[in-house]
């Protein structure tokens, strides 16, 4: 998947109004989920996405991949997308979502599978539900 067709679903799903709307998401998102995960895997889901959203979850990384993830919960999570996307913690809810969601879409081999692992089951809901689906 390209960079504009990354950003052109996000932006259709979460019904924002521009493009650069979805470009913050798609940060927030992303870089809130690098500061989560460890730091190999996330650098591996980064290679299987387009350069300038990897990038994303490259930002975070401090101990070249061998790092481990901070560990924090869904609540922290979402917060802190708000704070990157500057929305509310409803909205930011539904960004982390649909930006999760469009990744999936976007990678193969398995990848998302390795995310989902490593994420405890109050994240993970934010992975697997979708931009559809009930939290």
């Amino acid at each position: 998947m390209r960079h504009e067709e990354f950003i052109g679903q996000v932006q259709a799903r979460a019904q924002l109004s521009g493009l650069g709307e979805a470009e913050r998401a798609c940060r927030a998102a992303l870089e809130t989920l690098g500061e989560r995960i460890p730091e190999g895997l996330a650098d591996n889901l980064a290679a299987q996405l387009p350069h300038e959203i990897g990038e994303n979850l490259r930002r975070t990384e401090v101990f070249g991949g061998f790092g481990t993830g901070e560990h924090f919960g869904r609540k922290e999570f979402v917060q802190r997308v708000a704070s990157k996307a500057g929305c509310d913690e409803r909205q930011a809810t539904y960004l982390a979502r649909v930006v999760l969601e469009v990744t999936d879409e976007a990678t193969q081999g398995g990848i998302m599978n390795k995310v989902r692992d490593s994420l405890p089951s109050d994240v993970r809901e934010l992975v697997t539900s979708g931009s559809h689906g009930h939290m």
